[in-house]
């Protein structure tokens, strides 16, 4: 693997980074919308429905993106079959470590651009589902007499 292909696959990785970024953001923000609404509607369980279906969207996109470094491994033969790189894949962005793959020389820096991608993913959706749990918590900490929310 040449220093070109080396930084084209570092630039898929950012912005696959920032792809998701975005997406999560979008989901979140969608999320706080709904979650405004209906409690402002004063229907809660509708609040915790969206919550689960955040959660399977964010789910979704980590497949979604190991999906798509499967396809980046295909298209630049790291291995002779797709199903071993989808599982090389799918391993390597969730970061197990559990396959014992033997890389040739040219693809061993692979596994670091991909494990990172899959930490900083996980890291902005575990903040944004973070974010969401606690609007749903902190909505039953206020005081609806008092109105001040102590």
């Amino acid at each position: 693997m040449g220093n070109g292909q080396i930084w084209e696959v570092v630039v898929i990785a950012c912005g696959m980074l920032a792809v998701h970024g975005i997406a999560v953001l979008a989901i979140a923000g969608a999320f706080h919308k709904i979650d405004w609404f209906m409690t402002k509607k004063r229907i809660y369980g509708a609040s915790f429905l969206s919550y689960f279906v955040a959660i399977l969207l964010v789910i979704a996109s980590h497949l979604g993106e190991i999906v798509v470094w499967a396809y980046i491994c295909v298209a630049l033969k790291v291995f002779p079959t797709n199903p071993q790189t989808f599982y090389f894949a799918g391993e390597m962005y969730t970061t197990v470590g559990y396959g014992n793959y033997s890389l040739s020389e040219q693809w061993r820096i692979l596994p670091i651009i991909i494990s990172f991608s899959g930490i900083f993913a996980v890291s902005m959706s575990g903040a944004a589902l973070y974010s969401m749990m606690g609007a749903l918590l902190n909505r039953h900490s206020q005081n609806p007499k008092s109105g001040t929310g102590f």
